[in-house]
């Protein structure tokens, strides 16, 4: 089957009513004994050409914990238009996620261009992230609404999957929002910027 025999299934098999789900392919990890095809180093500098928007995630404090939970994340992406859904990754080691999981709910708020001190105050480990910081509940889930976002999408906990060192944790939105157009606030090369004039 060709390329576009190939296409022709895949436009029969996607308009047949719901997409089941296909077989897991056969994944292969690296042996402890074996060298990762490319360093973490030139993977992070290759990486870093590729753009990205600035998001924190929140989430309202499970009983017993002190307060919200919340942690700045550039790895989010819409994922599904039917159902909603959305997904962010989150590494391994976060001591934010335990929270965000044991709450079964987030708040994505995607940061405006002027939010650069905001994520750097939600990028840090251990401090009180949210002193001093205004928001509000989330409608659904409750999770810290943060002001002057450019937009934030409410989500339930929908699944979780493993990504090697990370999760990727899928949500299924339940009320979303955007306070007009906003410029983004973008993470490039490892340091904030903006969209360049017209």
């Amino acid at each position: 089957m060709g390329h576009a025999g190939a296409a022709a299934f895949a436009v029969r098999y996607l308009g047949n009513g719901p997409v089941e789900a296909l077989p897991r392919p056969e994944l292969r990890c690296v042996r402890e004994d074996e060298r990762a095809p490319v360093g973490p180093a030139e993977f992070r500098r290759v990486l870093g050409n590729f753009a990205s928007g600035v998001t924190v995630i929140t989430a309202p404090g499970a009983e017993g914990e002190p307060g919200p939970a919340g942690f700045a994340c550039q790895s989010f992406a819409s994922l599904s238009l039917e159902p909603p859904l959305v997904c962010f990754m989150v590494g391994r080691t976060s001591t934010t996620w335990p929270r965000i999981a044991r709450a079964g709910v987030f708040c994505v708020n995607v940061l405006g261009a002027g939010q650069a001190g905001l994520c750097r105050a939600f990028a840090v480990s251990g401090a009180d992230k949210f002193a001093g910081v205004a928001y509000d509940p989330a409608p659904v889930s409750g999770s810290p609404r943060l002001s002057g976002a450019a937009a934030w999408i409410d989500c339930t906990v929908h699944a979780v999957h493993t990504g090697g060192d990370h999760l990727i944790v899928v949500g299924r939105v339940d009320a979303l929002g955007a306070d007009g157009p906003q410029e983004p606030l973008l993470f490039h090369r490892g340091r904030f910027a903006r969209l360049a004039g017209d």
